[in-house]
């Protein structure tokens, strides 16, 4: 999901490491010199990798449930607590997931992370076989494949500059963006079909096997990650992660953006919270119509993320974040204007969904990279955790502060709370020194490295 709504030196090729060695590689420096990713074969293998791992995650996610409502008859409360046990590892070990991926190489993290997935899920399977499946067992599965998974998502993006050049940044963001999109629109119809077609459980031995193809491509990466981290990073677990913390905080770019997408998050799930009700009861729609919606935004994350990299070509890649992050907000103006024309109500909310999703992931793309090149190597991993734990953070807030707006002011009212405040998040990024940035920097921000 977008590290906006989680709904995310960094030595490139040519890239300043300060202390630590060089990106070491074995390819040709004539491919490196390329400008394009279609022949670097390190990032081609992370794509791959990449691809593979987020439509197993989105296939899970429809799975995972399904054997708990169809094979085990889980209660409501027991589906809450399994809803809870997937999103948990997120907040609970983000922060320490983020030290592991500066102390450690990322590259065999990201294969660890893959192969633990594959196992736990082939543990459900195994118990289904030996009539010993319980609810208790998928409450364990999910939690250790969540909490892989967080492993996964900060170590992949932390690698990502270890093997692009700085200036490939936006364009490599953009083509795993567009995975992390075309995931979220076709692994639940897979998932889905799988689980009509297949019982339940024996869906996750393809899931499974998905986890362990994503393995092997990150195996085959040949580029070798900067030596000495290790070395850089030798304080305690506390101390690390404040040190992350303070550097998200004490940079005036990271701080905005960080700022600026918890905003985001937070009056974007108060507005989810009662969104479905506004759309069902306040406009009408019918399931059929409600689920045209969510796929347009799916489209428009689709295309949004094709167009990341040549919009900041042509605005600079801070403009483009602010502008996306401004075309968002005003994109969300469409959903309340629908009450006022009831017969265009659909077309309305269509494309509110369409082009907020686009706006979204334009700006997300960019903002990732952007936080990439600010951040040395050796504080990637915490510096990517420490912006999930901020963001992340903000869903329950946002669900809760919506559920109770709608019980206390109303769903419509609620809605336009939501729509106003992510209309303001942009405020975060245009009185920040985004707006000025044309282009990648260079070389780390000095209070990022903490010069």
């Amino acid at each position: 999901m977008s590290d906006n709504l989680i709904l995310e030196t960094p030595p490139g090729i040519d890239g300043a490491v300060g202390d630590e060695e060089r990106v070491e590689s074995d390819a040709d420096p004539a491919v490196l010199r390329s400008t394009s990713l279609w022949k670097h074969a390190a990032f081609l293998n992370l794509w791959a990798a990449e691809s593979i791992s987020q439509f197993g995650t989105q296939i899970t996610l429809v799975a995972l449930p399904l054997i708990a409502a169809l094979t085990l008859s889980a209660s409501p409360l027991q589906m809450g607590l399994l809803t809870a046990a997937m999103t948990a590892p997120s907040l609970l070990l983000g922060l320490f997931v983020g030290v592991w991926v500066d102390r450690l190489r990322r590259r065999p993290l990201l294969i660890v992370a893959d192969v633990a997935r594959a196992v736990a899920l082939l543990v459900v399977p195994v118990a289904w076989w030996l009539d010993v499946l319980s609810i208790g067992v998928l409450y364990a599965t999910v939690f250790v494949v969540g909490s892989f998974t967080v492993v996964f998502d900060i170590a992949y993006v932390s690698l990502l500059p270890a093997l692009v050049r700085r200036d490939q940044l936006v364009d490599g963001n953009s083509k795993l963006e567009m995975s992390v999109s075309t995931a979220q629109v076709g692994g639940p119809a897979i998932g889905g079909g799988l689980v009509a077609i297949m019982t339940p459980p024996l869906v996750l031995i393809t899931n499974a096997v998905s986890y362990l193809l994503s393995a092997f491509f990150i195996w085959r990466i040949r580029d070798q990650e900067p030596r000495g981290r290790t070395l850089a990073v030798r304080g305690t677990m506390r101390a690390d992660i404040s040190e992350g913390l303070r550097t998200l905080a004490g940079d005036s770019v990271l701080r905005a953006l960080a700022a600026s997408s918890a905003t985001v998050t937070l009056f974007g799930y108060a507005f989810l919270a009662v969104y479905v009700l506004y759309m069902t009861g306040d406009l009408g729609l019918g399931a059929g119509a409600v689920g045209l919606v969510f796929g347009a935004g799916g489209v428009g994350a689709l295309i949004g993320a094709t167009l990341a990299a040549p919009l900041s070509k042509r605005f600079g890649t801070g403009r483009t974040i602010v502008l996306a992050r401004l075309g968002f907000g005003l994109g969300g103006l469409l959903v309340p204007l629908a009450l006022s024309v009831p017969e265009l109500a659909l077309p309305l909310v269509i494309a509110a969904e369409f082009l907020q999703w686009l706006a979204l992931v334009a700006g997300d793309v960019n903002a990732r990279s952007l936080r990439q090149a600010l951040t040395p190597d050796r504080l990637l991993g915490r510096v990517n955790a420490s912006f999930r734990f901020v963001v992340a953070g903000m869903i329950p807030v946002g669900s809760l502060l919506g559920g109770l707006l709608g019980e206390l002011v109303g769903i419509r009212a609620t809605l336009l709370i939501g729509v106003g405040g992510m209309l303001v998040a942009f405020v975060w990024l245009l009185f920040s020194p985004v707006w000025r940035m044309a282009s990648l920097p260079d070389e780390p921000s000095p209070a990022a490295s903490g010069d």
